[in-house]
């Protein structure tokens, strides 16, 4: 005999579990806020590779001894041989010859420069295009599912999508990742994986309501918590296939590519338990009250 586990007699379980996760992120978010990229803040960033890997600590004392008090500054690449170094500021050829120069000479390697330069206004223009970006997907996919579902189905889904764009930006903000203009990419990436996941289990719950038509809460948990097992193989088996491949680019990828790959695992994780914990049981508490109001309107009309 296959046991089957009951997602819909836990739900208020994942309930109390989706809002500390949300509590968590939204306080990590007025708390530390997050470490916005150049794309957002605007200044210089500075990729200074080496050929081996850098000791950060004497690589902001240098920096220090080069006028730059507090130095924002952190080692990336996949030998740590990469020093970022940003500045709210853009910085002459002059200061960058001397920053190459003087890191050159303490640590004896060639040194590579690249330089990433905002413009304040070209900052702000990109942080609000990519507001509307996400806002623009939410409301095709509210107007999608509502016309293939129904509103149920298209507001569950939303607050799912809402709490995966959480949990990912929650997790950059606790671990004070950067968030470049690549980060917004991924939420829209991870946006379009969730919803998909979503609509396949909401597809199933349809189909089965139209076999079973439940009138019962009993009947319409046992059509949720079949539709969930239903899919769940193939829900499983995608998740695991697309996280593989984040992972791979996330430890081969390099520099470039490591924070978006991250925020692919983060969402990719968090788009499959939304799918069968918020998104399916959010719908099935909102449906049964309906059934009762609508038996309670049929009941006091009887009368």
């Amino acid at each position: 005999m296959t046991y089957k586990i009951d997602f819909v007699e836990n739900r208020k379980i994942y309930f109390i579990i989706t809002l500390v996760i949300v509590a968590l992120s939204v306080g990590s978010l007025l708390i530390q806020g997050l470490n916005l990229g150049i794309d957002f803040v605007s200044g210089t960033r500075l990729d200074i590779s080496m050929d081996k890997p850098v000791d950060l600590a004497k690589a902001k004392q240098e920096l220090e001894g080069l006028g730059y008090e507090n130095p924002n500054a952190r080692v990336g690449g996949p030998n740590k041989n990469i020093l970022i170094f940003r500045l709210d500021k853009e910085i002459t050829l002059q200061e960058k010859e001397k920053i190459s120069q003087k890191l050159g000479s303490v640590f004896h390697t060639k040194v590579n420069v690249q330089e990433q330069v905002v413009d304040p206004i070209i900052g702000r223009e990109l942080a609000k295009n990519a507001i509307i970006s996400v806002l623009i997907a939410s409301i095709g996919i509210i107007i999608y599912v509502t016309l293939r579902f129904e509103y149920r189905f298209a507001v569950a889904a939303i607050l799912a999508l809402f709490y995966d764009a959480i949990f990912t930006v929650g997790m950059f903000s606790i671990l004070q990742l950067e968030v470049d203009i690549v980060f917004i990419a991924a939420i829209l990436t991870i946006v379009g994986y969730s919803v998909n996941d979503t609509i396949v289990i909401f597809d199933r719950i349809r189909e089965n309501l139209n076999i079973v038509k439940p009138t019962k809460w009993e009947e319409l948990s046992k059509v949720v918590n079949d539709s969930i097992h239903q899919t769940l193989t193939r829900s499983i088996n995608t998740v695991l296939t697309v996280v593989f491949a984040a992972f791979a680019l996330w430890l081969l990828g390099g520099e470039s590519i490591s924070n978006f790959s991250l925020a692919l695992l983060f969402g990719l994780i968090s788009g499959a338990y939304s799918s069968i914990f918020v998104a399916s049981q959010i719908w099935v508490s909102w449906k049964w009250r309906s059934m009762q109001k609508e038996k309670a309107g049929d009941k006091l009309a009887a009368e």
